[in-house]
Order: structure tokens, then sequence, then C-alpha cells
């Protein structure tokens, strides 16, 4: 009997990760296809002229998803397109419900995935006089001074299990950068610590080399 359960014990672990992966990443795709894809595909359908398949209405839907995001990419790319970009992120941050949330995501995405990454900088946080006692985050920002402060800085704590986190203003010199590679201190964090790839590598020792993404 014993033997059985560490059995089904052994293929849960094996199982759950891949069928949860599957599942959530089936899930998003459904609710994308029916909020953005298939809604698109029906304009497409509209346009083209002739009832179209379900299916091919969604990847036609995607299809021009994909489209947009390179068409923007390359406007971005050129002087005509950022002019013209420019103008819209003016005209959005002039409008004030819109331009919280539009400048909220915007600084967002651009901390994720610009060329000046805001999460790329981790580091250990000695919050109490403990030295011993420290947290993991991400120094987003140091200059504070349009806050009045010149010896704190802006680090970024996420939270385990959660894509939440916590804004914290300490004092520069309780701040102790990691020499580890960002991705490896985000999986440590939000793993609560468990992650094998953060086992098997020395992602929060200060003394170890610095190592690039």
């Amino acid at each position: 009997m014993k033997t059985l359960l560490r059995l089904f014990f052994q293929g849960l672990l094996v199982l759950l990760p891949a069928v949860l992966t599957i599942y959530l990443v089936w899930a998003i795709l459904t609710t994308l296809d029916s909020l953005l894809f298939s809604t698109l595909g029906q304009y497409m359908e509209t346009f083209i002229g002739r009832e179209l398949p379900q299916w091919l209405r969604s990847v036609l839907g995607l299809a021009l998803v994909l489209g947009l995001i390179l068409l923007a990419g390359i406007l971005a790319s050129i002087y005509l397109g950022r002019f013209l970009l420019q103008r819209i992120d003016r005209l959005l941050q002039r409008i004030p419900l819109v331009r919280l949330l539009y400048t909220s995501l915007s600084d967002l995405f651009k901390a994720l995935l610009g060329d000046h990454r805001g999460f790329d900088r981790p580091v250990l946080v000695q919050l109490s006089a403990d030295a011993g006692i420290r947290v993991v985050g991400f120094i987003t920002r140091e200059d504070l001074s349009m806050l009045g402060l010149k010896d704190d800085v802006a680090v970024y704590l996420p939270q385990s299990y959660n894509f939440a986190g916590n804004l914290l203003i300490v004092p520069r010199d309780r701040v102790t950068p990691i020499d580890a590679r960002p991705s490896q201190v985000t999986t440590f964090i939000v793993s609560g610590g468990v992650s094998t790839s953060s086992k098997e590598s020395s992602a929060l020792s200060p003394d170890d080399p610095p190592q690039r993404d």
C-alpha cells in the first residue's frame, strides 16, 4: 500500500506541473480568442463579405493582432512613426482618467520589455537593525529627488506565488546589490525559494562573480 501511495504521489509530481501549465496557457488563449481574436475575425469576415469557419476567424484575428504589433514596432523605429506615436502618447496623457491608466501600464511594460528594463538590478534589503534578516527585491529608481529624498532608493519587492508586490523607500546604505541574473532572482522569489534552478545556481550570493542575461 505504501508503494502504491508513493507511486501515486510521484505521478502527481510529474503530471500536475505540466497539466496545470497547459491548462493555464489554454485558458489564456481561449480568453484572448473570445475577447479579441474572434471579434477581429468577425470584422474581417464582414469586410471580406463571406462567412468563415470559427477557427479561421480566430486565425485571422490573431494574424491581425500580430500584424498590428509588428506595424507599431516598425513605426517606432522610424522618425515619422516615432513622431506620430509621440503625438498619440501626449494626447492620451492629457485625458485625466486615461492618463493614469495609460501612464501606469506604459511604464510597467517599458520596465518589463523595454531597452532600459526596470527590474534588472536585484538587491538584498536590510529592513531592521538585525543585519542577518534581509529581503530580496529590485531597485526601480535611484533618484528620488522629486520626493525630496536624496539618500534613499525605491525598491520593488515581488511576492511569492503571486503577481503582486510592494514598493519600499529605503536608505541607500541598507541595499546590497546581488551579482546574479534577474531571471534567477525573480524565479527564486516567486517560487518561495524552492525553485530547482535557484538551488542549482548560487543566485543570492553577493560574493560570486557577476552574471548577465
